[in-house]
């Protein structure tokens, strides 16, 4: 009985060992992928920060913004949501934070969203629950160019401009630090305008060539596909972020676990001596 039983805590030490020596390695490697994501993250959204500010200038600054970008144009019925997820499972909460995120906002339209999937997770989910996906992206989201980006807003930027949807927003996971990545959702069309009442307009007229509908044509596609890239590079830095923290802490369960068992198997060791010991005094006092 206590042979088998000690060759079974072998077997599971054995075991365990060798999921903790790859989940060492993934937390590694989630790590050193993380240091890159980070320095990607922030050189984006340091030279981003500076375009959209002056975007948003533009919009706080200008009377004759069209309609059709404002709040209140148009009733609120379709909404295009563009979801940002990853390919790959093993990195916590990180994906059903934002599938619960996303999920929200679904179950309170009134009708059924189209949606932009990018990550394979998130497409997954909401296609076997019958979600009406109108693009989606697959590859790797700390790859993605600027100009893939571009393409996959086109399809969204399509709809609200033809007034088949009245409202896109993006749902994506927001770096608060290494240890802390919250989900979150934003309006990206139609745009909000925050006028702050402490800044005072230019006294200069501004004009605008050829025309006021033209200009805001061209810079709201852009402010949306600023938007969306740094959404995707800030989500990709969220997921090593968490990928690491989850192969960390399964490292170190591993390595509980293993502890656990080695007390295990050498009390059994000791249990098996100690029934060998009784055997060879019984059998002395036999012979006597």
């Amino acid at each position: 009985m206590a042979s088998n039983n000690m060759q079974d805590i072998k077997r599971r030490i054995k075991s365990v060992r060798s999921t903790e020596h790859i989940t060492n390695a993934m937390k590694l490697v989630s790590a050193a992928k993380l240091r890159k994501a980070k320095a990607a993250f922030e050189r984006t959204s340091k030279n981003f920060h500076f375009i959209i500010e002056a975007i948003e200038s533009v919009f706080n600054n200008a009377d004759e913004v069209p309609e059709k970008y404002l709040p209140g144009n148009r009733e609120t019925g379709k909404t295009c949501y563009i979801i940002v997820t990853s390919n790959r499972g093993l990195c916590g909460s990180y994906n059903s934070n934002v599938i619960k995120e996303a999920e929200r906002g679904i179950l309170g339209d009134p009708e059924k969203p189209a949606l932009i999937a990018i990550g394979s997770r998130g497409r997954d989910y909401f296609d076997k629950r019958g979600h009406d996906i109108r693009c989606e992206y697959l590859g790797p989201p700390e790859a993605i160019s600027f100009l893939e980006a571009k393409e996959i807003c086109k399809p969204a930027i399509g709809m609200y401009d033809s007034g088949e949807v009245d409202e896109v927003r993006l749902v994506y996971t927001s770096f608060v630090n290494t240890l802390e990545q919250r989900a979150k959702s934003v309006t990206l069309l139609p745009f909000h305008i925050e006028h702050d009442p402490e800044v005072i307009k230019h006294e200069r007229q501004v004009e605008y060539e050829p025309s006021v509908e033209e200009v805001f044509n061209y810079l709201v596609p852009k402010y949306v596909e600023i938007k969306v890239y740094g959404a995707i590079v800030e989500s990709a830095t969220c997921e090593h972020a968490a990928r690491r923290m989850a192969m960390e802490n399964a490292t170190d369960n591993a390595r509980e676990m293993l502890e656990n068992l080695s007390l295990f198997y050498n009390r059994a060791r000791q249990a098996a001596i100690t029934d060998e010991i009784i055997e060879i005094v019984a059998g002395s006092e036999a012979q006597k």
